[in-house]
């Protein structure tokens, strides 16, 4: 089990990892993400909930876009981590809560971020229904989730393994710890599980192509060869091939 500084150094280290393929993948995400939350929020004074903070990149580009954010956790640590931001950022709040079953009031929200949590939740239905509750009438939803099938998750399954995690570890130079991936979705689930808890799709998006070894050992020429499959395979029946499925959908 990862301490909390453990997995506050994991978040952090992603965005400004030295292997070119591993920053890649995560900046990517984090650029859409932050993207998709300028064109979604609302001209109107609003409210944003953002469930599972991390590394708390996104709360102060949802503090600049809203007049109200509430981050939530059932994790204490990314809490404690994002607890130094109410001093630069007044109209952030925070809370200890379970978004299967939430405690703060329903239809309370006009956006909500959901970025790389629910693979983290045995009940991600639950977890949607949850979010569907808290979002006003013309709400909108941020969702981000790793896919089940990408190269990258697959090769985690054998990278994390008794032994082997040691000598990946070595190769990176920097924090590596268990995903706590336990519900890999494929798009076609997570796009029923959206519709069973009550919204209607609006947009989604996939990124993220990772060659095994290649991006361990081929430096900016492997990411060059992942950023030209990446272009191939989005659209496709590839597509589930790349690590990350993005949506953005509203209140059914």
């Amino acid at each position: 089990m990862a301490s909390d500084t453990e997995l506050v150094a994991l978040q952090e280290t992603l965005y400004r990892s030295s292997n070119p393929t591993r920053r890649w993948l995560h900046c990517t995400r984090r650029d859409w993400i932050v993207d998709a939350l300028r064109r979604h929020a609302p001209a109107k004074p609003a409210r944003a909930l953002e469930v599972g903070p991390g590394s708390c990149i996104y709360l102060p580009v949802l503090a600049r876009l809203f007049d109200e954010v509430v981050a939530t956790d059932i994790e204490t640590a990314f809490l404690k981590h994002a607890a130094p931001l109410r001093h630069s950022l007044p109209n952030l709040q925070l809370a200890r809560d379970n978004i299967c079953d939430s405690a703060l009031p329903p239809a309370s929200f006009d956006l909500i971020l959901c970025t790389e949590v629910v693979e983290h939740i045995a009940d991600s239905a639950a977890a949607l229904r949850g979010m569907r509750r808290l979002l006003r009438p013309d709400g909108v939803l941020v969702l981000s989730t790793p896919q089940r099938y990408s190269p990258l998750e697959q090769t985690a399954r054998i990278a994390f393994l008794p032994g082997v995690i040691e000598l990946v570890r070595r190769i990176y130079k920097e924090p590596v710890l268990e995903t706590g991936h336990i519900n890999l979705m494929t798009a076609r689930r997570v796009q029923r599980q959206l519709r069973g808890a009550g919204f209607a799709l609006r947009e989604q998006h996939q990124s993220g192509m990772y060659l095994p070894l290649l991006a361990e050992f081929g430096g900016a020429t492997a990411l060059r060869l992942e950023q030209w499959l990446e272009r191939q395979l989005r659209g496709t029946v590839g597509a589930g091939l790349l690590w990350t499925q993005y949506y953005i959908a509203s209140a059914a």
